[in-house]
């Protein structure tokens, strides 16, 4: 059955059970990809080749050497958790998260089932909506699909105990646990500015290909300009700036500045380019 066919089948998309069933259409229809598949395998093995090198440099010595922030994994393999979302933010998580949310609406433009599924009395207001809340569903779990390969890792390879905290503090397993959770949820909800204007690229356009290159392209582009000095007066509203700053979170008391700041320019980002690409989508003609 086509997507098209489950909405004419289901609830009317107008009401909130209709949504709801369009929703798990389109969650369906993104995590059914053999794509969005295999990228989420890439991820969860990332932080595996983080631990294995981290052990291997260990060595028989149990002390690893170079930064103090993947130094702390040989004292506890929790914070692998933090290591691994520390490098797979600035690169790995958007460019996954940008192929998906720049194919979304270019993709099925160019096979031709949007066309069909615009027949469907869904409405294109709330079609863009569901496709921007599996976008954001796909950041979840690109984002546990790191964190969860992390723990299990960490967990095989280093020991588990208490965590000292970047701040010099030591907290509890349980609550290092906690630290984790509410880390990886700033995490995913810090690519929600990447969804929206991943979804504004992939509505000027019917190449999927030309949406999800475009769109990583952009993200590269901006983390090179966020590194540069002579941009200090532009870097703060960059969608990037301040994707790192869950590490704050990991002091004693959890600092929260950086954290809401970030969260706060992304719901700006979201806001504009959501609007950008709700204008841009239900004016556009699909059989152009």
């Amino acid at each position: 059955m086509s997507q098209a066919e489950a909405v004419l089948q289901g609830p009317r998309p107008q009401t909130a059970a209709g949504f709801l069933a369009l929703f798990r259409s389109e969650l369906g229809l993104t995590f059914r990809r053999a794509r969005s598949i295999a990228l989420l395998a890439i991820l969860a093995v990332l932080p595996v080749l983080i631990g294995v090198v981290v052990k291997l440099q260990t060595g028989d010595s149990g002390r690893g050497e170079g930064p103090a922030f993947i130094a702390q994994v040989t004292q506890n393999g929790l914070f692998l958790v933090f290591t691994a979302l520390a490098v797979a933010l600035p690169v790995f998580l958007p460019m996954t998260v940008g192929v998906v949310a720049g194919d979304s609406i270019a993709g099925e433009a160019s096979t031709g089932t949007l066309r069909y599924l615009l027949v469907a009395p869904a409405g294109r207001s709330r079609l863009l909506a569901a496709k921007f809340a599996a976008g954001l569903a796909f950041c979840l779990a690109a984002t546990l699909a790191v964190a969860a390969a992390a723990l299990a890792t960490g967990a095989a390879l280093f020991p588990l105990g208490e965590v000292t905290l970047l701040s010099g503090d030591t907290i509890g397993l349980a609550a290092a646990l906690l630290r984790a959770v509410l880390v990886a949820g700033v995490v995913a909800a810090s690519l929600a500015g990447l969804v929206a204007i991943g979804l504004f690229i992939s509505t000027l356009t019917g190449s999927g290909i030309a949406a999800m290159a475009s769109t990583v392209g952009l993200v590269i582009t901006v983390q090179i300009l966020d590194t540069f000095p002579q941009l200090h007066a532009i870097q703060p509203f960059l969608f990037t700036h301040q994707w790192l700053s869950f590490g704050d979170l990991l002091r004693q008391p959890m600092h929260w500045d950086n954290v809401l700041e970030n969260l706060g320019l992304q719901a700006v980002y979201v806001a504009v380019f959501g609007s950008a690409a709700w204008a841009r989508f239900t004016s556009r003609d699909i059989t152009a």
